[in-house]
């Protein structure tokens, strides 16, 4: 059986044939999967972690608690994995209601096993590139907070596209301190350019 991929597939599914028929075919694609029985016992166990990585998979018509009301506790958990739902056709009005409030989508019985398969690993490989977008966002702030106040004066100058005796000249200083902290604040920034140093700046990736 191939090695579980990066995240996990939260599986809920208060029907136990149903719970072992999916679990054991998206293992069979590789996937992580943790199945529960019940939406309470899903935020049980989420209770006692940090944030998840991967994805929801949760069936509409469930008791104690309907897939869609899962989805509002997950919501208001601030959560914000790839939910999909597992839905019947008289289900659709309420899962349409569930993608206003973005769901990432939705699955109508009878489905293909082939489709479902492919389209949760199509919503983990969404997760795993908002956890890399998550994780540099996180860098981008530790360099940044490694600046000091006068390094964090020459960035925004070099952001701005200044020279090094335009610079100099604001700040009361030679162009040889300039220059000593603008190797610095690229050292620290992880970057080779005023442009890389603007783009950082931004947030955007680089």
């Amino acid at each position: 059986m191939p090695e579980p991929r990066l995240g996990t597939v939260h599986f809920v599914d208060d029907d136990a044939g149903v719970r072992d028929a999916l679990t054991f075919l998206m293992r069979s694609r590789g996937l992580d999967v943790r199945a529960f029985a019940s939406g309470p016992a899903l935020l049980e166990a989420l209770d006692g972690e940090g944030p998840p990585r991967g994805v929801f998979l949760l069936d509409v018509r469930m008791e104690p608690m309907s897939g869609t009301r899962l989805h509002d506790e997950l919501l208001a958990r601030q959560l914000k994995n790839p939910v999909l739902f597992l839905t019947g056709h008289g289900d659709i009005p309420m899962v349409v209601e569930a993608l206003k409030k973005g769901a990432f989508d939705f699955l109508e019985k009878p489905y293909s096993d082939n489709a479902l398969a492919d389209r949760i690993e199509q919503a983990l490989a969404v997760d795993a590139a908002m956890q890399a977008e998550g994780a540099q966002a996180a860098e981008r702030s530790a360099r940044l907070a490694s600046l000091t106040e006068r390094e964090r004066e020459v960035m925004t100058r070099v952001a701005a596209g200044k020279l090094n005796k335009v610079i100099a000249d604001e700040l009361n200083v030679s162009v040889r301190t300039v220059e000593v902290h603008r190797a610095r604040v690229f050292a620290k920034l992880g970057v080779r350019s005023a442009a890389e140093v603007a783009t950082l700046l931004a947030g955007k990736p680089g």
